[in-house]
């Protein structure tokens, strides 16, 4: 009788068969093992990736791979809902991966809090944005704003409140509010990542 292996041995095992597969999608600054290594830290770090389903794990990670990013909490995520895996850029990937594309001046996202000074108008020339920190107390978060300037001068900008980050990541208050709580996901890694990922900034569109 053979020797039973691990659910991280399996995991371990198939991601080496996919090495070839991650070769052709990978950009050629990243390398095969490397993405490996990461991946598998990622599943040790959060367990609840061993036993969620499986394939979509290795599904996340090819997408990740596409995408020319290492799940490294950084760059990109890999996290369970429902039962599946998805992968998730952060900011850091997502703004790494627009200024490879070089056709971005400048882009950020910040939160803005209930004592800041913030204001969003739109007239005859277009789309403006004025935000002021409170170098205080900035008390509670109220919203996401998140912009892009493009190098021939089109300015991209969109906000979002905390309700429709709920609807984006399609979990119930209690459980957003309990993904603000980890430690490994900081609120502003939340709000700044999903402003990218799931509203209609544009910049999918223009930068693949």
């Amino acid at each position: 009788m053979g020797t039973e292996i691990t659910p991280l041995e399996e995991v371990k095992q198939n991601l080496t068969r996919m090495k070839n597969d991650f070769k052709m999608v990978l950009p050629s600054n990243i390398s095969p093992e490397k993405f490996q290594q990461v991946v598998i830290t990622a599943v040790q770090n959060n367990p609840d990736l061993l036993t969620a389903n499986r394939p979509s794990l290795y599904n996340a990670a090819i997408r990740c791979a596409q995408d020319g990013l290492i799940p490294d909490g950084q760059e990109a995520v890999m996290t369970v809902f429902k039962n599946t895996v998805v992968y998730m850029p952060m900011i850091r990937g997502i703004l790494k991966k627009v200024r490879n594309s070089g056709e971005l001046g400048t882009a950020d996202a910040q939160l803005v809090y209930e004592n800041d000074e913030y204001e969003s108008w739109i007239d005859e020339k277009g789309q403006h944005f004025k935000h002021k920190k409170n170098l205080g107390e900035r008390g509670k978060p109220l919203l996401t704003y998140a912009y892009a300037l493009t190098k021939d001068g089109a300015l991209y900008f969109e906000e979002i409140s905390e309700e429709d980050i709920c609807k984006i990541l399609g979990c119930s208050k209690e459980k957003y509010e309990s993904l603000k709580g980890l430690e490994s996901w900081p609120v502003e890694i939340l709000y700044r990542g999903y402003i990218f990922f799931g509203t209609s900034l544009g910049l999918g569109a223009m930068f693949g």
